[in-house]
């Protein structure tokens, strides 16, 4: 597959020196100033570089074929979930290139957490589960396991913290999905933190309070 061009992106640093790289992808039909806003409502007591890569521009079978910012096209609303597997690996790939630039300027895996919500909590656990190198950990936020293949290529990164967080009045991704997929996650033997809030699609203030302490947490 030929290599696409880089993501672009918003670049948020909290302090002098961060100590390590957050990668926040988008939902659909956003951009990567979408949460750029919640960087300084994590109250971090870390210094850390936030990068929110802006989604290719791509049709969208869902929303009637509509070009739109999307990581990959969503076929259908059924509970199963079926989604373009091609389009996934390709914006796979493309966070891997944003991962290893940030190798490049000396921020090993370790010191990286991809984070997404909705269709971009997808992609982060996609990418979570079949980077081969382990991570600080993986973020999703109202989101699910959109292809189940990835366990099987769960290795290094079982040990990996993965926080999976969903809302319980959720009406676009049913919190059903998230919690299967915290359960698939846990079958697979991986280390899953799973939180409900009293939220639709959408960030609770106690979820923005929790996810601010747990990256303090991966990164001391």
């Amino acid at each position: 597959m030929a290599n696409a061009a880089p993501l672009e992106r918003v670049e948020v640093v909290t302090g002098t020196d961060p100590v390590g790289t957050v990668i926040w992808l988008h939902g659909l039909g956003a951009d990567g100033h979408d949460f750029e806003p919640i960087v300084p409502e994590l109250r971090l007591g870390v210094s850390l570089r936030f990068l929110f890569p802006h989604a290719p521009h791509q049709p969208v079978t869902i929303n009637g074929g509509m070009v739109m910012p999307s990581w990959y096209d969503i076929l259908e609303l059924s509970i199963d979930r079926h989604v373009d597997a091609a389009g996934m690996e390709r914006s796979r790939l493309a966070v891997e290139a944003m991962i290893a630039a940030e190798r490049a300027r000396g921020v090993p895996a370790s010191r990286i957490v991809v984070a997404g919500f909705s269709q971009g909590g997808a992609m982060a656990l996609d990418v979570g589960l079949r980077h081969t190198e382990r991570l600080a950990g993986v973020l999703c936020l109202s989101a699910y396991l959109a292809r189940p293949d990835a366990l099987e290529a769960v290795a290094a990164n079982r040990p990996t913290p993965f926080l999976l967080c969903h809302g319980t009045h959720d009406m676009v991704v049913p919190p059903i999905l998230g919690q299967r997929s915290a359960e698939a996650l846990r079958g697979a033997g991986l280390a899953v933190d799973w939180r409900t809030y009293p939220a639709a699609h959408g960030l609770h203030g106690r979820e923005v309070v929790d996810i601010g302490r747990w990256l303090e947490w991966v990164y001391t």
